[in-house]
């Protein structure tokens, strides 16, 4: 018995298995028109409070939304939606998203884990892994849009997205200040390394409004993340403002738009999912 025949075989059988799992996650991205990435060059820029943010806004437009949170090691959907409880598996085997509403569904690792507050550690293949089940192994049925949510900087997670869901666009999540426009900067650079689309960038935390007052207040400077739009030739799609009930709706699993609905942020996200429905 030939040892070279016993590994060739063993390698053809993971490569059939490749194959087959290659398959399933092309026929659930074709139910999917539009999917968006949105990243971060550095953290505390609000990221996951856009992400679900911009998918309550396009789902109260009548648009089938589904969030794929793969921030992996830091994974805060299911909080700032109000959803507990574990992924269940339908008849065919297939994960099911967790509800938030008829038009909003979201899969995320920490509904996957019986302790919420066990830490994931995995490394890069495991990471890739893990992302491209939540393509195949999830039951996302016909979407509008996926928006995925993805962790700060440019490593594992948003290159996985790039190799398993190669036509997704970009939209990047930045603050005003310096700092974080300097990291935005690489994440457009990688963006056009990878040959990744950036359907906008999102300037957060755009001017607070003094609860007593009414003055405008610009905490973290004005204006940056539009300069470098314009100055790297990426789409600038809106200003949210800062808004301390955003903080408390995000930790409370509280829908901020539904409790503040004449809200600047609310008329913010609202003129985002605007031009963000011109996708479809």
């Amino acid at each position: 018995m030939e040892i070279i025949g016993q590994t060739g075989c063993s390698t053809a059988k993971k490569e059939n298995v490749q194959s087959d799992h290659d398959v399933l996650v092309e026929k659930s991205l074709k139910k999917i028109k539009n999917k968006l990435i949105v990243m971060s060059g550095k953290g505390g820029v609000g990221k996951t409070s856009v992400s679900v943010n911009l998918s309550m806004a396009l789902a109260e437009k009548g648009y089938k939304v589904g969030i794929m949170d793969v921030d992996l090691h830091g994974p805060d959907v299911p909080r700032m939606l109000g959803l507990e409880g574990m992924l269940t598996l339908n008849q065919n085997q297939k994960l099911m998203p967790m509800s938030y509403s008829k038009n909003l569904q979201a899969v995320s690792v920490e509904s996957l884990t019986q302790n919420k507050d066990d830490a994931i550690i995995w490394r890069g293949p495991i990471k890739h892994s893990a992302i491209r089940q939540f393509v195949a192994d999830v039951e996302w049925g016909e979407l509008d849009f996926l928006i995925i949510d993805a962790p700060p900087g440019t490593g594992d997670e948003p290159l996985s997205v790039v190799q398993t869901i190669k036509d997704a666009k970009a939209i990047i999540v930045t603050t005003p200040q310096e700092v974080a426009l300097a990291d935005i900067r690489k994440s457009i650079n990688f963006c056009k390394t990878v040959k990744m689309e950036i359907f906008g960038l999102i300037e957060n935390m755009s001017g607070f409004a003094c609860p007593h007052c009414g003055e405008k207040i610009d905490l973290f400077g004005s204006g940056g993340g539009e300069r470098t739009a314009d100055a790297m030739g990426v789409t600038f799609l809106g200003k949210i403002p800062f808004d301390l009930n955003v903080v408390a709706c995000g930790d409370t699993g509280v829908s901020f738009q539904e409790k503040y609905k004449d809200s600047p942020v609310t008329k913010a996200f609202a003129d985002i999912a605007e031009k963000t429905s011109k996708l479809v």
